[in-house]
């Protein structure tokens, strides 16, 4: 089956399907990669968002009923927070310069990325879930977004959290861990997903301060 523009080849794919779909149907995307802006692959399934990654190792193959599949590679689907994605796509299109705050601007301009149709088919995630991240005006039927960088720093605070609280209960490794290694292992993967520096350094600052309050005397 075509399972990606170009390529007719069978590929073995393992992906979650929040859903319950049976059929296991989605839609492959190139996007960007937040962290990079390198061209990568991503699946929209069930109005939700998940990275490719791929498994290979040298001489296998997959015999999949009668068919054998030469390319002996897995790849993961595993689920991605759109924000992370969409984040460099708004940082860039507020045009924002020193003070400035930056624009305002619709959507469907927003997300018009030049080489890069798969953006469009984001547009109803991205009207839903950009709001954390960005203040919105409306004007009649029209919507305006322009991203806000104390919402952004609020947003990627939550992520942390989110992760520091995770980690005790994946193995006695990270349950181990004191709270500031914890921490710190929270950020650098967070980390891996936005390229802003200056928003990791005042994350880290904002952390910091967090950690100092929580800290006994």
């Amino acid at each position: 089956m075509a399972w990606w523009k170009g390529i007719d080849e069978t590929r073995l794919l393992v992906a979650p399907d929040p859903a319950g779909n049976e059929t296991g149907s989605g839609c492959l995307l190139s996007l960007r990669h937040p962290k990079s802006g390198n061209k990568a692959c991503y699946r929209l399934a069930s109005g939700g968002l998940q990275e490719l990654h791929l498994f290979k190792q040298s001489y296998r193959s997959w015999f999949l009923g009668d068919y054998v599949c030469e390319d002996g590679g897995i790849y993961f689907a595993t689920s991605v927070d759109p924000v992370f994605i969409l984040l460099p796509i708004f940082e860039e299109a507020r045009m924002k310069k020193g003070d400035d705050l930056g624009k305002f601007r619709p959507l469907d301009e927003i997300i018009f990325i030049d080489g890069y149709p798969g953006y469009h088919q984001l547009m109803s995630i991205a009207e839903n879930c950009m709001g954390v991240v960005c203040e919105i005006k409306a004007i009649g039927s029209s919507k305006f977004f322009r991203l806000d960088d104390s919402k952004v720093l609020a947003w990627l605070h939550c992520k942390v959290s989110q992760l520091k609280q995770t980690f005790p209960s994946l193995d006695e490794k990270y349950a181990s861990m004191d709270e500031q290694t914890t921490l710190s292992e929270s950020v650098k993967i967070v980390g891996e997903y936005v390229k802003d520096e200056p928003w990791l350094k005042l994350l880290c600052k904002r952390l910091k301060y967090f950690l100092c309050l929580s800290l006994p005397l």
